[in-house]
């Protein structure tokens, strides 16, 4: 079906040609107001140069960036500061205020000659401080820069005007024992428990070098006795609580607050165990450690506990002894000729006082047979024994303030088979400690489970580090409990307890220097009371319910069952007896 159409008349023809042309302006017009309103958007948000330093200048003096605070400096300000000069200028002046955060508050403002900037800096002492900062600005060709001047380097200095303070220390906090009895209280840090407190609370005195840039950080006065040893020390911070005090601009005050003082901390220190401890020790040259299994909170520490390490001898024939079971090296069930001797490399390495031994597997632990632990480490090498050692927390921070940190060298260090032997029996150049030898012995106690010691009681246990498997440990324990039942460590038996342990009696003039004694302070035993060795006990109570750890050392005074067990005895039975 056809459609017919009646033509337009000519008008209406140019009346469609007009609104077509119009369609295909409209865009065209449309670009050109938008670019109309870009362009008045844009020198709407036109900003200063001056005003650009100032932002810029502000996030860099907020960040602590002073060599991006130093380039928008003009030139002359940088002829007469060397960046060195300006950074050091800047970070004392933190320093001394006790800095903690600086903020801008708001855009910088453009005056005449400057621009200003609004600064809030939070110090740890004197609250906060705010003051707007005007920095003078001068043209570097054709544009502005910071006509820097030393007072600038803190808000609310004045031209001329240095930033000091007076600062003083609150009255000490009281150091508590594990049932709240204090260990040492007030300005005099006297306690009822008298000579005994003084043992495991330390000593407070001037403040070594090595602390000068953290007691500045926290505001304490250059004359401030502080915490030097002990638990003094290790909980310094927390007991001399936040000085008060004056911030100065010159003889202005900036801001000022009062002293607050520090919190009484409850440590984990058991008195009667630190008494036994103490008695153990008897005035001889060595040291008493003694922690809980279960967390690694320490129950006592008395004379060298954690800060003069000494080869461990027989002690560490535990980390062996684990390391070849879980290496697969030694089996349960295998026996050991019994000999008086092993040679290694063509040495011969005796047993002590050349005795006969071995038999079973337990049997060459119990009476820490020389002969057998010796080619037992050369066999399993010194990578997976020093792996081993390490899993055991030798190489680590031990956590506690003046702590020694227990070491053995590292696998390709140690040498051939000799040596190797040598440090599996804990000779050579293998250091520890008795705090760390008790941990240790925990470790074995808690199926292989490590924790890290804190004195700060009920901030132990966490989820530990597995040293070895369940199954090894279990070996060891029980290992460790023959040797206290019938081998070596029979001095530490107690009627109607199962006590594990492990002696140790390390030679020290033939295998680690000519002078055995740790450079520490305390009287060592007369030149005439000396042996060639030292004597260790590690040992473990209730086995398989344990309830404490400990381990005795005496520095040069020798043989570790007839010396150290009798001694670590005395600390268990306080503990479980």
């Amino acid at each position: 079906m056809t459609v017919s159409r009646s033509p337009l008349p000519a008008g209406g023809q140019r009346s469609r040609r007009r609104r077509g042309n119009l369609r295909r302006l409209a865009p065209i017009g449309l670009l050109a107001l938008g670019a109309l309103a870009g362009g008045l958007v844009a020198g709407g948000r036109h900003e200063p140069s001056e005003r650009r330093l100032g932002v810029r200048y502000a996030a860099a003096w907020e960040k602590g960036d002073y060599a991006a605070m130093y380039a928008m400096l003009t030139p002359q300000a940088r002829a007469e500061v060397p960046l060195r000069r300006f950074a050091r200028l800047h970070r004392r002046a933190a320093g001394t205020a006790t800095l903690v955060a600086l903020e801008s508050q708001r855009p910088p403002r453009v005056r005449e000659d400057a621009v200003v900037v609004a600064m809030s800096a939070r110090t740890r002492i004197f609250g906060r401080v705010a003051a707007d900062v005007a920095l003078p600005l001068a043209d570097d060709e054709g544009e502005p820069g910071v006509a820097w001047d030393r007072h600038l380097v803190f808000p609310g200095l004045r031209r001329g005007e240095r930033l000091g303070r007076r600062t003083r220390m609150p009255e000490r906090a009281t150091i508590e024992a594990r049932d709240g009895t204090p260990i040492a209280e007030g300005e005099t840090r006297l306690s009822d428990l008298g000579p005994l407190a003084a043992e495991i609370a330390g000593r407070l005195g001037p403040a070594p070098p090595e602390r000068a840039a953290e007691l500045a950080e926290r505001g304490v006065p250059e004359d401030t006795p502080v915490g030097l040893t002990g638990l003094e020390r290790e909980f310094d911070a927390r007991l001399a609580g936040t000085p008060g005090g004056q911030l100065l601009a010159g003889d202005r005050v900036l801001a000022s607050s009062t002293p607050q003082p520090g919190r009484s901390v409850r440590t984990t220190i058991d008195p009667a165990i630190q008494l036994a401890a103490v008695e153990a020790l008897a005035g001889r040259y060595g040291g008493v450690a003694a922690v809980r299994p279960s967390d690694g909170e320490v129950l006592a520490l008395a004379g060298l506990a954690f800060s003069a390490p000494q080869p461990p001898g027989s002690v560490f024939k535990i980390v062996t002894l684990a390391a070849a079971l879980e290496a697969g090296t030694v089996r349960r069930g295998e026996d050991f000729p019994v000999q008086t001797a092993a040679t290694l490399e063509g040495v011969e390495l005796e047993n002590a006082n050349g005795e006969s031994c071995g038999g079973s597997l337990m049997n060459t632990f119990a009476h820490s047979c020389n002969s057998v632990f010796a080619p037992m480490g050369a066999e399993l090498g010194a990578e997976k024994l020093v792996a081993a050692a390490e899993r055991f927390g030798f190489n680590q921070d031990p956590g506690l303030a003046g702590a020694a940190r227990p070491t053995i060298p590292a696998a390709g260090e140690i040498g051939d088979d000799l040596a190797v032997g040598s440090t599996a029996i804990g000779q050579g150049k293998v250091l520890t400690t008795p705090l760390h030898m008790a941990l240790v012995a925990a470790a074995i106690a808690e199926d292989g489970r490590r924790v890290k010691p804190t004195l700060l009681r009920g901030s132990g246990g966490g989820d530990g580090v597995q040293a070895t498997p369940a199954k090894v440990a279990r070996f060891v324990g029980r290992s460790m409990r023959a040797v206290v039942s019938e081998g070596t460590g029979v001095g530490a038996a107690i009627d109607g307890v199962r006590v594990a342990g492990k002696t140790g009696t390390a030679e020290l003039r033939s295998t680690v220097s000519e002078d055995p004694l740790p450079a520490e302070p305390g009287e060592p035993p007369p030149v005439e009371d000396l042996t060639d060795t030292d004597a260790w006990f590690a040992a473990y109570a209730p086995a398989g319910d344990p309830e404490i750890a400990v381990c005795v050392l005496f520095v040069a005074q020798g043989a570790g069952g007839e010396t150290a067990a009798p001694a670590a005895k005395v600390v268990l039975e306080a503990a479980v007896g």
